[in-house]
């Protein structure tokens, strides 16, 4: 592991984690926004359930690990809630079980350390039409629809409350988006830029207004080897250097 030690911030999920560095996404931003502050760790499976992400908690989050992420922000849920496939197989998971998977996702990880923090995302909308029409020919009996989305994304807010864990409800979130069906997907599920956008914001959100100590807030934790230099592009007035540990100016969006 390089150096110096940062607090880790793992993201772990399905497709929309593993995705989340693709096509402008929320993962990329939060790295560009975290940049020396903190490093983001991908824990992205395409096409998992909960089901399969209980089964290797141990393994991705490790009681016995030298050092503990600060945040874990973790999705599950868009594809739990595909509607039952005939033969039995495929990523559907019903609903108490996936509110049980959660749970024991959301204990497992509270377990690791006194001073972890914990978001959940909840599941966000489909564009019905599109979903339909672009996997036609590829997926069996493939459903989505955002009466199931929103029902999973309302147990997962549920449990959250239940268990003190902040929680981002994406599923009300991207519908505020104008236009959402068409700006914030790729595909009618995966997020596009603006889509990530969103789920960026919404999180910094909850990082800003979260009363956690330390303050998980990029503006509010320090950055690495911020000391002034004498080997710092010089100012304007020939004799001072400029500092540029902490600008901000080259960011489509100036996140707060």
């Amino acid at each position: 592991m390089v150096g110096p030690s940062r607090p880790q911030f793992v993201l772990f999920g399905s497709s929309i984690v593993q995705l989340s560095f693709s096509n402008g996404g929320w993962g990329s931003i939060l790295s560009d926004v975290y940049a020396r502050k903190a490093d983001i760790l991908l824990r992205g499976y395409y096409g998992w359930n909960s089901r399969r992400a209980v089964q290797v908690l141990d393994r991705v989050f490790p009681k016995d690990a030298a050092t503990q992420p600060s945040l874990v922000i973790v999705y599950f849920g868009g594809n739990d809630s595909m509607g039952a496939h005939s033969s039995g197989l495929g990523p559907h998971v019903p609903l108490p079980e996936y509110v049980e998977n959660m749970r024991k996702i959301a204990l497992h990880l509270k377990s690791l350390s006194d001073s972890i923090r914990i978001i959940f995302l909840s599941c966000p909308p489909v564009d019905e039409v599109r979903v339909s029409r672009g996997v036609s020919g590829i997926f069996s009996e493939l459903v989505r629809t955002n009466d199931l989305c929103k029902s999973y994304s309302e147990a997962c807010k549920e449990l959250c409350q239940e268990l003190d864990v902040k929680v981002v409800d994406l599923f009300t979130a991207i519908q505020q988006r104008d236009e959402w069906m068409t700006a914030c997907f790729t595909d009618g599920i995966h997020l596009s830029a603006e889509g990530s956008k969103v789920v960026a914001a919404e999180i910094l959100k909850v990082l800003k207004e979260a009363e956690w100590e330390p303050s998980l807030h990029w503006k509010s934790m320090p950055t690495e080897f911020a000391e002034n230099s004498p080997y710092d592009l010089v100012a304007a007035d020939g004799k001072t250097t400029l500092n540029p540990s902490d600008w901000t100016f080259h960011r489509e969006i100036q996140w707060d």
